[in-house]
């Protein structure tokens, strides 16, 4: 396994639904060891499987002091949230953009792990505002969607004067150069 390359904007297919996990095998201990190692590599906090063009309702956070304690979520569903604030977010599909963005920063969810045992969830803070930023992704929205009208169509405009539709390379490991 290891990292893999990651869909940046404005590939469409980041504007895709992603459909519910409804079989907890192999093939999905894969895909989650993959969003981890990805995630890791990028020194990300957050991770859907969509940004590697996986379409299933499948996610990995790890807000952790020193990133050591992933945390999967798998078929996630809002149960209730918390007041909007303004938080400051980036992605890893989004590359180079930083902007404010509402965002709720606890939120109460339901969701299965890798195994497929549902349980139901508190989260607050970064978690929550993560969490709530990777669903997004299953949903096909961006977090530079949830922009002001005049922000939105600027930052689109420079990202598409930019950026091509394609991925990022997959990150290489620490004191490794990578190739461009």
């Amino acid at each position: 396994m290891g990292p893999r390359a990651i869909l940046t904007y404005p590939d469409p297919r980041l504007r895709m639904r992603s459909r519910p996990v409804d079989s907890f095998g192999p093939d999905l201990a894969r895909l989650v060891d993959e969003l981890i190692d990805t995630m890791h590599a990028a020194r990300a906090i957050g991770l859907a499987a969509p940004q590697l063009d996986v379409h299933l309702r499948v996610l990995t956070l790890d807000v952790s002091e020193g990133r050591v304690r992933p945390e999967v979520f798998i078929n996630p569903e809002v149960l209730a949230r918390g007041s909007p604030g303004m938080v400051e977010e980036s992605c890893l599909s989004v590359p180079g953009i930083v902007a404010s963005v509402p965002r709720a920063t606890r939120v109460q969810v339901r969701t299965a792990d890798r195994s497929g045992n549902v349980s139901v969830r508190e989260l607050e803070g970064q978690s929550a505002v993560c969490l709530l930023h990777e669903i997004d992704h299953l949903d096909g929205t961006l977090f530079i969607d949830r922009l002001p009208f005049f922000e939105r169509r600027r930052v689109r405009r420079q990202l598409e004067s930019t950026a091509t539709p394609g991925r990022l390379e997959a990150p290489s490991p620490p004191g490794q150069a990578r190739r461009g």
